[in-house]
């Protein structure tokens, strides 16, 4: 059997560069947008309006990710355009999440200590609210950019490529190596982005804000 695995590892590199490219489009974007919308929600201004705001974005995990990739295929067409921005509509809720949380969970005497120091609101949120919320905001990119490896698969049911064309092919022919190669290494590269986003984790939350150090 891993001969015959083996058997298909041109097909896995090729496929897994696709892939690869589906989970750096739609993780990168969704980090780009979690990250400013998590942080303006947890402003005072939103304070009432801001869980309603957020089960609005729970929307993207309340729906099955086969069912938004559908929906963006009848308004986007068929290819990587519309697999990415099912892939960020899926992903997108757990970056904003954490950021919301993590800013939110900022002790107030340290807040109060830095204004009392004399720091503009802006300089509060810089160099005390944000470096105390990196631990949980890199928690919240490490869950949302594994949910984007594994449900990148599906992609391939709207034309994207990636390792989910291995998965489902196999499975339509009853050829389980090819099944297993798309799978296996799936899973392995699911577990490799957790792997390095968790090595950056460790090295930017700084010493003392970070249980891990």
């Amino acid at each position: 059997m891993p001969a015959e695995i083996l058997s298909y590892r041109e097909d896995i590199i090729f496929l897994g560069r696709q892939h690869i490219e589906l989970v750096c489009w739609a993780g990168s974007l969704a980090i780009l947008t979690g990250l400013p919308v998590g942080a303006i929600l947890s402003r005072p201004a939103f304070r009432r309006t801001s869980e309603f705001i957020l089960q609005i974005f729970n929307l993207g995990t309340t729906i099955p990710t086969l069912a938004i990739l559908a929906l963006s295929m009848t308004i986007l067409g068929i290819g990587i355009v519309p697999s990415i921005f099912g892939l960020w509509a899926a992903t997108l809720l757990p970056i904003v999440r954490n950021t919301f949380t993590g800013l939110r969970s900022v002790p107030a005497p340290l807040k109060e200590a830095a204004r009392g120091m004399g720091m503009t609101a802006s300089q509060v949120f810089w160099r005390v609210e944000l470096p105390n919320a990196l631990f949980i905001i890199f928690g919240g990119i490490r869950t949302a950019l594994a949910i984007c490896v594994g449900t990148a698969p599906l992609a391939f049911l709207i034309g994207a490529g990636g390792l989910g064309e291995l998965i489902f092919t196999g499975i339509a022919l009853y050829d389980l190596p090819m099944m297993l190669a798309g799978a296996i290494s799936t899973a392995l590269l699911a577990v490799l982005t957790d792997f390095l986003v968790g090595r950056l984790q460790y090295y930017l939350v700084p010493r003392g804000i970070n249980p891990l150090r």
